[in-house]
């Protein structure tokens, strides 16, 4: 059987864009490899190549305060996901609202779950227009449950929502760690002001990408869940994000890339990108706008940790940024140093 080397791109060349609706699809951004590196752990019989390659998208946009505005981003942007013959398209944390402030957000959650359910509707009809199938993976606030008012807890839930082709909702994931910080003489940000914490793991699923493992934003600096994932058989993690621009510039490509060496998945970081618009309080009339930024960045990141596709820094319009992943790749990286066989659970134990 004829053998061929899996090659990644050279890095340099200049991103293309095409432009429809005012949405920006972003190719894959080429990266050099070695022949080295490649003849080591990319190369695989030759027909298996196309069979283990998986299209993705990821949904870059900027939300603001209006549920109906952000939805018709993400139906043009899963419009010409599916025009790429993506499989999976990704959206960031809060694809459905930005808001002011927690008592801002605490109104606009109860305009949440219609902006699901229109979405659900949306997801089949395009998939019918396009006669192909897509699941989206997307970031959402939704009402506190029954449970948690009988318990006096009325805060929010931040949640990430997998819905398959035909729009049903098969896992709903609550963000487990929230962004408090206070920084001395700075600013305090407390995220569980108005965002009740999650208590459970989500399970990995089975997706037509890969087995996807997913967590939110803050997440993504607390390895452990990203190795309990991976322990759990996650091909694929997710952390779909709003990063400020302070942490994201630091850190944001750094973690990407370190999740995906701690665990040897595919990373895929979808993010909120902009000055988000988020109106302003009536009661408060003559006020200054409260200014929200995020960093963007969207990108993919490989098993051997290298970035293989992402988002256009100087492009301010929603964008898609198109990957695909290659699970035979990432079989041949697993198998030649096998992380997981050599962990020593006799000293840490069995938490991952």
């Amino acid at each position: 059987m004829l053998k061929s080397t899996f090659k990644l791109p050279k890095i340099g060349q200049k991103t293309r864009h095409l432009f429809a609706s005012k949405v920006s699809i972003t190719h894959i951004r080429e990266l050099r490899s070695t022949p080295e590196y490649n003849k080591r752990f990319f190369s695989f019989s030759s027909s298996r190549c196309q069979e283990s390659m998986n299209r993705i998208a990821i949904g870059q946009l900027c939300s603001s305060s209006s549920l109906e505005q952000n939805l018709g981003v993400v139906k043009t942007l899963i419009d010409q996901a599916l025009a790429r013959d993506a499989k999976v398209i990704f959206f960031p944390e809060a694809t459905d609202y930005i808001s002011r402030s927690a008592s801002h957000s605490m109104a606009l959650v109860e305009e949440s779950p219609g902006f699901v359910k229109k979405l659900q509707r949306a997801i089949r009809e395009l998939c019918t227009k396009h006669q192909k199938q897509i699941d989206v993976s997307i970031g959402v606030h939704l009402p506190a449950t029954s449970s948690d008012k009988s318990q006096h807890d009325t805060r929010l839930r931040n949640c990430l929502l997998y819905i398959s082709h035909d729009g049903e909702i098969r896992q709903e994931y609550q963000k487990l760690h929230l962004f408090d910080v206070e920084v001395p003489n700075g600013p305090i940000l407390k995220e569980s002001q108005a965002v009740q914490p999650g208590r459970t793991i989500p399970d990995v699923l089975d997706t037509p990408v890969g087995r996807l493992g997913s967590a939110i934003c803050f997440d993504v600096r607390f390895p452990e869940l990203a190795l309990k994932l991976r322990t759990n058989g996650a091909e694929i993690l997710c952390f779909p994000s709003a990063f400020t621009m302070k942490t994201g510039e630091a850190h944001w490509q750094l973690l990407a890339c370190a999740r995906a060496l701690d665990t040897q998945c595919y990373v895929v970081m979808p993010g909120q990108q902009g000055e988000h618009d988020v109106g302003v309080d009536p009661n408060k009339p003559g006020e200054s706008p409260v200014k929200r930024v995020s960093w963007g960045h969207s990108m993919v990141v490989d098993p051997w940790g290298r970035v293989i596709a992402t988002a256009d820094p100087t492009n301010n319009q929603p964008q898609l940024i198109v990957a695909d992943l290659d699970l035979e790749a990432q079989e041949k990286i697993r198998r030649n140093m096998p992380l997981w066989d050599q962990r020593r659970r006799d000293v840490f134990g069995d938490f991952v």
